[in-house]
């Protein structure tokens, strides 16, 4: 099992708590962006730097991640990707994605960019709040808890 972390937007304080995780779990963690990373002082943490370019990032991680890993991403398509391919996504606000949820999100997510793009809404998703932070917490010890007991997502 590894986890994957889709770098380049992901809030720090999320990949502070993986990395505690990891440490606590021994679980190896690969951070992958298309810029350059901090470097960590783990040897349960790796980063991959890829070229730059359109999803360039989550082709790597969708290529390299196996039904056995988890993946941290907000990235909707790639959280498609990865539920398809068998392993489980995590939004960094603590939302799981399934295979029961993930073509709704990836629709509205394609409607949201259709309405933004005609001037009809502006702006993203909200500040990052404090709420977020605890439930995404929650989340990731609640998958991790049922990955390493073999019992794949709760």
């Amino acid at each position: 099992m590894k986890i994957w972390i889709d770098a380049d937007a992901c809030p720090r304080v999320i990949k502070e708590i993986v990395f505690r995780a990891s440490e606590r779990l021994e679980i190896p963690v690969c951070l992958v962006a298309n810029t350059g990373l901090a470097k960590h002082h783990s040897r349960l943490i790796t980063s991959v730097v890829v070229a730059e370019g359109f999803d360039v990032a989550d082709d790597y991680i969708a290529e390299h991640a196996t039904p056995q890993d988890l993946v941290v991403t907000a990235d909707i398509p790639l959280a498609a990707r990865i539920v398809e391919k068998g392993a489980v996504g995590l939004d960094p606000r603590g939302e799981l994605y399934t295979e029961e949820n993930v073509g709704e999100r990836l629709s509205m997510r394609d409607l949201m960019q259709e309405l933004r793009g005609a001037g009809m809404i502006q702006g993203g998703p909200g500040q990052f709040s404090n709420t977020d932070r605890q439930r995404f917490a929650s989340s990731l010890d609640s998958l991790l808890t049922h990955m390493l007991k073999g019992r794949g997502q709760p």
